[in-house]
């Protein structure tokens, strides 16, 4: 009688190891997939960025060092990283964007032409999918790190040797504002 009982707790063991492992790698690629979301919407607003630019130069050319500053984070933003160094980046993005938004204020004709408005309409909607992207691979990173640090999946966890994932944070508060786009329709 006490092998039966003994066999039935390990079968028991057994079924809850599969289980946690399995839930363990399904939150995992949940992480994944929620960065993944985010790596696309950073590169769109990347691809939108030259088109801004130029806009914006021909208007104000003589604001050189920012439109490199801006090629430089764009090529930084494009070649990848850690969830770190890319959070960094869009950081660092926000603001240079900021920047080039307010210099565009100076120019009424650069508020007026269609082709500014459509890409501030474009990057706005971008940096609303950012947002929507970060809070969804946020709470999939939450999720992971609850299984990885709770009893005892936590044992599971650090046998196979799952490590907790990093939030997309921005640290700077003043940099945690979107951008401001305004929309001034010119008649």
């Amino acid at each position: 009688m006490l092998g039966y009982i003994l066999l039935a707790v390990l079968v028991i063991a057994a079924i809850y190891l599969v289980y946690a492992y399995n839930a363990l790698v399904k939150n995992k690629n949940l992480v994944a997939e929620g960065w993944s979301g985010i790596d696309v919407q950073l590169r769109r607003r990347a691809d939108l960025i030259p088109n801004l630019v130029e806009t914006v130069k021909g208007y104000a050319a003589h604001e050189d060092k920012l439109f490199r500053d801006i090629a430089d984070l764009r090529a930084k933003s494009i070649s990848g990283g850690t969830v770190t160094e890319q959070s960094q980046v869009s950081q660092a993005m926000t603001g240079m964007l900021g920047r080039l938004f307010a210099i565009a204020e100076a120019y009424p004709e650069l508020k007026a032409d269609a082709n500014f408005r459509d890409l501030q309409e474009k990057l706005a909607g971008v940096e609303d999918e950012i947002q929507l992207s970060r809070r969804y691979y946020n709470g999939a990173v939450r999720n992971f790190n609850t299984m990885i640090e709770s009893f005892p999946t936590n044992i599971i966890s650090g046998f196979f040797r799952f490590i907790k994932a990093d939030f997309f944070e921005i640290g700077d508060q003043a940099a945690r504002q979107v951008p401001k786009v305004e929309f001034n329709k010119a008649s």
